[in-house]
């Protein structure tokens, strides 16, 4: 290239190159503000669902939190479990129930306290999802002392993401995983997956949905599943930043053999900070 050429191209190339880094590099800051800003518009982390109806999610507590969560289940059933926000990625709970506990008559307790963890391994980002490995081994209904499992096989160990958008100004949460049950009596080892989705209207009331393949409960004899899968629904009314009342549609597919409808089901959790 003659050296008069080779000069403008380069004039050209030092003159654009503030154009050029504006539109490279100043893009990303942009984008690091529009992040801040929906960060800033999305609810609180004590507003966000750490367990979607029946499926874990990779929200946490906030650090010096804990909450008490009831519900209450077909056939007089009642469980409690608390959990506790030791940092903002690492949380513990117990939780203890029974069956009957309303109504007349015995109660029947479960046989035993369940414990739960989870540890957030990936923080959410613009472009990441949130990412916790966890434990829990409280089920969702009845136990069933024949086959030691819930109506519901707890998710034993599992692994969660969970990714925050802004739907306009409506906050919406999506949500998988894989997870594998300790509940193997019934010889149906297989792990199982899980989505769900929730929408948050103006911090007050929020609309859930959620899916379970089932694979660990579609053995042909089993006593429960009919191998569609647990579709469940909710509707979650947060009278403030402590107090949250949930009611829950569950069994919408009709999968277990026993049932010949759908299962209705109230929660209540209570959050709260030690200082």
């Amino acid at each position: 290239m003659p050296l008069k050429k080779s000069l403008v191209v380069g004039l050209v190339l030092l003159l654009a190159a503030p154009i050029l880094a504006q539109g490279f590099f100043g893009s990303g800051d942009n984008r690091e503000d529009e992040e801040q800003k929906q960060i800033d518009r999305r609810p609180t982390a004590i507003l966000l669902p750490r367990k979607l109806i029946d499926i874990p999610t990779a929200n946490m507590l906030p650090r010096g939190s804990f909450d008490f969560d009831f519900r209450a289940y077909p056939n007089g059933g009642i469980f409690a479990a608390v959990h506790i926000g030791l940092t903002n990625w690492f949380l513990l709970g117990v939780a203890y129930g029974g069956e009957n506990i309303l109504g007349e008559g015995g109660v029947n307790w479960n046989p035993r306290v369940e414990f739960i963890s989870r540890i957030r391994i990936i923080q959410e980002s613009y472009a990441l999802p949130s990412l916790a490995l966890g434990f829990d081994s409280q089920g969702s209904g009845a136990y069933d002392d024949s086959l030691k499992r819930y109506t519901i096989k707890s998710k034993g160990f599992y692994a969660a993401l969970t990714k925050n958008y802004l739907l306009g100004t409506v906050p919406i949460g999506f949500h998988g995983g894989i997870d594998y049950s300790l509940e193997t009596n019934d010889k149906d080892k297989s792990p199982d997956f899980f989505v769900g989705t929730d929408l948050l209207f103006k911090e007050q009331v929020a609309l859930e949905a959620t899916y379970a393949l089932g694979l660990n409960d579609n053995r042909k004899n089993s006593y429960y599943s009919k191998g569609r899968g647990y579709f469940d629904v909710a509707l979650r009314w947060l009278y403030s930043e402590s107090l949250q009342l949930e009611f829950q549609l569950k069994n919408l597919l009709q999968n277990r053999k026993t049932a010949t409808t759908i299962s209705r089901e109230f929660r209540l959790i209570y959050v709260e900070f030690f200082y």
